[in-house]
């Protein structure tokens, strides 16, 4: 057991405080952070994940927004990572999304943080899946994670969240072509936002053209037409939603996609730590600096200055 007074001790016994402080040392890689996740990652993996991606201007803070407040009607806990774009130059972020759920805040049952990109592609930050872990150890029910809505290649969601929710607005227009090849494939659920605008039931046919062009799969994602500003098919999502849910664990799907979530992780954090080491391995930036002219002036490769820099540094 942790000291008591700890800020694990506190995390523990349910201290909101403590929760916010521990994500902010995992979000910043701190070895406090690093300690924390190795002593409660046996907690988590009981919280439901649910993905909400697509593009700007789809709606999805104030789906989310919507979705939080169905699921605490159901007497569920919530959990709200909403991940917002970075700026290229000082890494910092606007977090509008807090902004656009205010109205959430007064809930103590639901905690919403918002994570800056930090320049990390895919639609969300390098540190999504540990703070899903903080959420999960500290007992939420349900988490859901917003992805930052920059374009068609926001697929990591789909290694982050058991269930992905893309979301759609009429006005697309010939965009929905370019979904077929990558974001749709990833969608366990469609939602047509603004479904009062015109154009909604022409989405919904477009949608239903292109599922029908995807691998057959043993799950087919339903399309939910809503409009979120006015609650309307709010429920309709979180039972489709939940449906999914059931066809994972029936099919015995929800032990894939963690094996699956697992590999991913360490694969992904073991190219950080590597690369971490070639930088800061004592020469080991003089030496790609040296490579780097030797690229830039024709006379080696990409690949093969790649290579003998990573020999150069395991002979070091």
């Amino acid at each position: 057991m942790p000291p008591s007074g700890s800020l694990q001790a506190r995390f523990l016994e349910g201290d909101r405080r403590a929760l916010a402080r521990l994500i902010t040392e995992v979000e910043n890689g701190t070895e406090a952070g690093r300690a924390a996740l190795r002593a409660l990652y046996r907690r988590a993996g009981r919280a439901r994940t649910i993905g909400i991606t697509g593009p700007p201007g789809a709606g999805k803070s104030t789906l989310t927004n919507q979705f939080a407040k169905a699921l605490r009607a159901r007497g569920q806990t919530v959990g709200i990572i909403a991940v917002d774009p970075s700026s290229p130059y000082t890494q910092g972020a606007i977090l509008g999304d807090r902004v656009r759920m205010q109205e959430l805040s007064s809930d103590p049952e639901i905690f919403m943080r918002s994570l800056a990109s930090r320049g990390a592609l895919g639609g969300l930050s390098a540190a999504t899946l540990d703070v899903i872990a903080v959420l999960d150890a500290f007992g939420k029910d349900t988490i859901l994670i917003e992805t930052v809505g920059a374009g068609q290649d926001e697929v990591e969601i789909a290694g982050a969240a058991q269930t992905t929710v893309l979301v759609n607005t009429p006005g697309s227009g010939d965009d929905i072509q370019a979904m077929k090849a990558g974001i749709m494939e990833i969608a366990d659920v469609l939602a047509v936002n603004k479904a009062d605008l015109p154009g909604a039931d022409l989405l919904v046919s477009q949608l239903r053209a292109l599922l029908s062009l995807l691998p057959d799969r043993a799950w087919t994602p339903p399309i939910v037409k809503l409009i979120a500003t006015e609650e309307v098919g709010i429920d309709d999502l979180v039972t489709a939603c939940d449906d999914h849910w059931e066809f994972l664990a029936s099919s015995g799907r929800l032990r894939e996609q963690r094996e699956e979530r697992a590999r991913h992780q360490i694969l992904t954090l073991a190219r950080s730590q590597l690369l971490a080491g070639l930088m800061d391995d004592e020469g080991g930036g003089g030496r790609l600096d040296h490579l780097t002219r030797a690229v830039a002036d024709g006379e080696l490769d990409p690949h093969t200055a790649a290579r003998e820099w990573i020999d150069q540094e395991a002979l070091a």
